[in-house]
């Protein structure tokens, strides 16, 4: 009888394939903050409270976004392509914030009366002074500068 020598079987050890797994994993979870869902698909035709791009020409300070008249008293709209949303909380003040959720970053296309919320994770904000009305969120979301010269809006 001849003696031969046993290898051990070659492969990923236990450690590697933990760790693969978990990566698999946070990959999956940061795909699905960063995704978007057909509530911001622009051939849905979601509700009047979306805008659909800039309103035509740059202004002095960069795009021209929207006449006043455009933008409710109390509530706001949103410009997806510019990922903004321009309020107006009292007659003749306006104001604009991001559009992207401070929590992870998520777009926001769902505006209701003067409610912005966020489809991943539940996020709510004001679009009247920017703040957080309900979590995950914590942070506010961030102030954009708009001109507003006669009745026209233009992102500074």
């Amino acid at each position: 009888m001849t003696s031969e020598s046993v290898q051990p079987m070659s492969g990923p050890n236990r450690r590697s394939v933990v760790a693969a797994v978990g990566a698999a994993g946070l990959t999956v979870a940061l795909t699905a903050c960063g995704s978007e869902d057909k509530a911001s698909d622009p051939s849905t035709g979601q509700g009047a409270n979306e805008g659909g791009g800039s309103s035509a020409g740059a202004g002095a300070g960069g795009a021209a976004l929207a006449k006043t008249a455009e933008i409710p008293e109390g509530g706001g709209k949103i410009f997806k392509d510019e990922k903004v949303v321009v309020s107006q909380p009292t007659a003749g003040e306006f104001k604009a914030f991001s559009t992207i959720c401070t929590h992870r970053q998520c777009p926001m296309v769902d505006l209701k009366d003067d409610i912005i919320s966020c489809t991943c994770h539940g996020s709510q904000f004001s679009v009247l002074d920017g703040s957080v009305k309900r979590k995950p969120a914590v942070e506010p979301l961030e102030e954009k500068q708009i001109t507003v010269k006669g009745d026209s809006i233009t992102l500074a």
